[in-house]
């Protein structure tokens, strides 16, 4: 039998993947697989599983949300492990499994991994951190690793809609300097996200014909600081229609950002905090990861 590393995360989403569990071992099981299980304890587990474990095994399966799936990728990278990632979607937004139009059935995920094909992905690196689909600052992008997780389980997806409503107040605008594949946009902004994803923090969107997320590019968007109410106004369109062709909005496609901002600036990858840097070289690892996607489901 082939062997596959079941990595999960037992405190993701409403915790419905656990209850499962042995189902998911079944359909592996059936499918000419052992499955060996390890459930995550604290932040940073499943970086270490992978990288010390995914070189033996002949699949990886990621059962948990967005940070736990970051987590995995991050450690099957750093130690090159050339083995296909299953993802079984079990967090409160799922951002990443969204654009990748993954089942949101627990056990229907898993079969889809049996009955799917390798397809490669690119990944993001922040200053050597990597990330599997966005990194971002200013608006919102706070909600996801500031709201608690018993309130992410009880509101699911509403507990960052919440979130985000009630700090608008405190957003603030920061002054940026981004340079992407050398050209130089530099402004005051209150968003920014280099993504490799239709969903942005669980709120904003991008049309899928807008993301490729293998062919060696990110994409860049970027919201300017409003000095008036119909600036706001045009903003909120633009945003809701997905129109990005506005003064107000940059949105461009690179391979390779450099950034100067203030180290006071909080960033998000996947969800997951980042502390700021002055100096921010964020890039695109082509083709990094193999994930399985069933196509014909």
């Amino acid at each position: 039998m082939k062997n596959n590393l079941i990595i999960i995360n037992p405190c993701s989403g409403k915790k419905k993947a656990n209850k499962y569990l042995t189902s998911i071992i079944d359909v592996f099981t059936k499918a000419g697989y052992m499955s060996t299980v390890l459930t995550t304890t604290k932040r940073g587990d499943g970086t270490i599983y992978a990288a010390e474990y995914a070189g033996k095994a002949d699949l990886v399966t990621c059962i948990g949300g967005d940070g736990t799936f970051n987590e995995v990728i991050a450690g099957m990278v750093e130690k090159d492990h050339k083995v296909p990632i299953g993802y079984i979607p079990a967090g409160s937004t799922n951002d990443f499994a969204s654009s990748l139009k993954l089942s949101s059935g627990i056990v229907k995920a898993a079969k889809d991994i049996v009955e799917g094909e390798k397809v490669l992905l690119d990944v993001g690196s922040f200053n050597g951190r990597k990330f599997s689909y966005v990194a971002s600052f200013g608006a919102f992008t706070q909600t996801s690793y500031a709201t608690p997780q018993n309130v992410k389980n009880a509101l699911g997806h509403l507990a960052y809609i919440l979130e985000g409503v009630t700090s608008i107040g405190s957003i603030k605008k920061e002054h940026m300097c981004i340079e992407a594949d050398g050209v130089i946009y530099e402004d005051e902004y209150i968003f920014g996200a280099i993504s490799n994803s239709t969903s942005l923090a669980g709120i904003l969107t991008l049309k899928p014909e807008y993301v490729d997320m293998g062919d060696g590019l990110f994409e860049l968007l970027l919201i300017k600081s409003p000095k008036n109410i119909l600036e706001i106004t045009e903003i909120v369109h633009m945003l809701t229609t997905q129109n990005y062709e506005s003064s107000m909005i940059t949105f461009v496609n690179a391979k390779e950002f450099k950034i100067h901002a203030s180290k006071e600036i909080p960033w998000s990858l996947d969800g997951e905090y980042q502390e700021g840097c002055d100096e921010i070289h964020v890039e695109n690892l082509h083709n990094a990861i193999e994930i399985m996607l069933n196509y014909n489901k």
